[in-house]
C-alpha cells in the first residue's frame, strides 16, 4: 500500500518544486519507498474563486503545468471561497485556469471546492476534473464527515483535523469511504479554536476584493505564527509513524500537508520530514539551497 501526499504551493512554491522534482525522479533512494506524491494543490494571486488561504503566487499557469506534466502529478486549483455568487461565476481568470488546466494535461487533475454553486457550474462547463471537498467546510461532526464521504461529487473529502484521531469510527468506515478520506496532518490551529470557519470566511471575502479587517486568532500560538514544532504537539497531528503504522493499516492512504501561507523553507521541512529518509535529508538540504558559503545572519 502506498501513501498519497497532497502538497501545497502549485502556484506559490513553483521555483521550490522545480529543484526538489529532479532529486526526487532521479534519487528514488533518498526517499520512503511507501510514500508518492499525489497531487500539488494551490491558486494563485487575485483568484476570486480561492479560498481557505489567500493565494500568493504569480507563476504562470503554464510553467506550472509544463512542471506537473513532465513529472506526471496531478494539480489542484484550491477554488474553495465559500461566499461565491452567481456573477461571480463568469470571472475570466479563473475560467482561463480552468480551460488550461483541464485540457493541457497528461494525468487528470483536481478542485478543491467549498461552494455547490460553483461546483456544479464547473461540472457542466469542465467536466474533466475531479472534485476534493475541501477541509474549509470545517465538519467537525462525524455524521456530517460521512454524508459527505457519500456524495459521489467527490472523489477526496477532507475533514476537519479534529477528526483525525477518531480512530474507532474512522475503522467502521467502507473501502470506499476510506478511499476517499484525505487527512490534514499538519495543522497548527488551536483544536479547541471555535473560530475556524469564520476564518476562512474572512479569507474568502478578501479573495472577493472586500475591504475587510483581518480576522484576529484568539489562540496564544497566533502571536508566534506558524511553528512544525508546534504543529506536532497538536492533537490532531499524525506523524509518519502514524501514517506507517495506524492509518495505512486501517486503509488508509491519502494525506494532505498545509503550508500554502507559509514560506519555501518550512515547505522544505515538511518533504524532508514526511518523505525523505532521516541519512538523506542533510544532502537534499544541499542540493536545494544549502552550500558552504550560506550566511544564516
Amino acid at each position: 500500500m502506498i501513501a498519497y501526499y497532497h502538497l501545497p504551493g502549485l502556484f506559490e512554491f513553483y521555483e521550490l518544486y522545480k529543484a526538489f522534482l529532479p532529486l526526487y525522479r532521479e534519487h528514488p533512494e533518498y526517499f520512503y519507498d511507501w510514500c508518492e506524491i499525489g497531487s500539488i494543490y494551490g491558486a494563485p494571486a487575485d483568484c476570486i474563486w480561492g479560498g481557505g488561504r489567500v493565494g500568493f503566487g504569480d507563476e504562470r499557469a503554464t510553467d506550472v503545468i509544463k512542471l506537473l506534466n513532465e513529472y506526471d502529478i496531478s494539480a489542484r486549483l484550491t477554488f474553495s471561497n465559500s461566499l461565491l455568487q452567481q456573477a461571480h461565476l463568469q470571472d475570466k481568470k479563473c475560467n482561463r485556469l480552468c480551460e488550461l488546466f483541464e485540457k493541457t494535461v497528461k494525468v487528470q487533475n483536481g478542485i478543491i471546492i467549498y461552494s455547490d454553486l460553483l461546483l456544479e457550474y464547473i461540472k457542466k462547463n469542465y467536466p474533466d476534473f475531479y472534485f476534493v471537498s475541501s477541509t474549509t467546510k470545517v465538519l467537525i461532526d462525524f455524521k456530517d464527515f460521512e454524508a459527505e464521504l457519500n456524495r459521489d461529487d467527490f472523489k477526496y473529502v477532507v475533514p476537519d483535523f479534529r477528526l483525525n484521531k477518531e480512530l474507532d469510527k474512522l475503522g467502521e468506515l467502507s473501502t470506499i469511504q476510506k478511499d476517499k478520506v484525505e487527512f490534514l496532518c499538519n495543522e497548527c490551529c488551536s483544536f479547541s479554536c471555535m473560530e475556524r470557519k469564520e476564518c476562512y470566511e474572512n479569507v474568502s471575502r478578501k479573495s472577493l476584493g472586500e475591504d475587510c479587517d483581518d480576522h484576529i486568532c484568539p489562540s496564544p500560538q497566533a502571536k508566534t505564527g506558524y511553528r512544525f514544532s508546534d504543529a506536532m504537539k497538536n492533537p490532531g497531528f499524525i506523524s509518519i509513524e502514524d501514517i506507517k503504522n495506524t492509518y495505512m493499516p486501517l486503509g488508509f492512504s491519502n494525506f494532505k500537508i498545509e503550508g500554502r501561507s507559509l514560506g519555501s523553507a518550512i515547505i522544505l521541512e515538511f518533504l524532508l520530514y514526511y518523505m525523505t529518509k532521516p541519512e538523506y535529508q542533510l544532502k537534499v538540504r544541499e542540493e536545494i539551497y544549502l552550500d558552504s558559503m550560506l550566511d544564516l545572519f
